[in-house]
């Protein structure tokens, strides 16, 4: 192996780089976006039974907060319970603006990763090209090994580049996707919970509210 790396020249050692943290940015996020740590399950069915017995409290709304990213945006939207239901939903959108961005958290850091890697590979590929005409310039082209290292270069920066590159950029596309499917659950929780809040509350007279 670590001939193999020698032999793809200087680059590799950013495309190594590159690897490294694409594997540590999947494994993380992998195990951040599992369902269980993300939605728990039943959540917001046991938020609307607190909601109809009346025992929303603020140590209540504390526990949520730090159960999950689901939790925080429940808690946001209980924490002005009594307000209107549009002052309610705006609450519950910025809270989901902020937990899409932890969700998101380190996704672009993956993306480049897997656009940049083939392209530090053809880097590694037009030096290695460079090396062999070089080779050739110096001593012709009785003796092959002459070019030997150049194209192995060429060829080794190639295969890595790509052999980066593609599994992070399936890795991405995956993970982006979790994400998506895990805000569309998101919202459709934070909907039932602002509806659970405006039926527990006390029909208003026309006209009156707060603001």
């Amino acid at each position: 192996m670590w001939e193999i790396v020698r032999a793809g020249g200087p680059l590799m050692w950013p495309i190594i780089l590159c690897s490294i943290v694409a594997a540590a940015i999947i494994l993380e996020r992998l195990w951040t976006l599992q369902d269980r740590r993300v939605l728990p399950p039943d959540l917001t069915r046991k938020v609307a039974q607190l909601i109809d017995a009346n025992q929303v409290n603020d140590k209540v709304i504390q526990a949520l907060e730090q159960n999950s990213p689901l939790g925080k945006i429940l808690a946001s939207g209980l924490a002005h319970r009594h307000r209107p239901r549009a002052v309610v939903m705006e609450r519950l959108e910025d809270a989901g603006r902020h937990v899409v961005f932890e969700l998101e958290h380190f996704l672009n850091t993956l993306g480049t990763i897997a656009g940049v890697a083939p392209l530090l590979g053809l880097l590694g590929t037009v030096a290695g090209i460079i090396n062999s005409f070089d080779a050739i310039m110096a001593g012709g082209m009785g003796d092959p090994r002459a070019l030997a290292g150049g194209i192995a270069q060429a060829l080794i920066c190639t295969a890595a580049g790509l052999g980066v590159a593609i599994p992070s950029l399936i890795a991405f596309r995956y993970l982006r996707g979790r994400v998506d499917r895990i805000v569309m659950a998101i919202e459709k929780d934070a909907i039932q919970l602002a509806d659970a809040m405006e039926a527990a509350q006390p029909a208003r007279a026309p006209g009156t509210g707060e603001a």
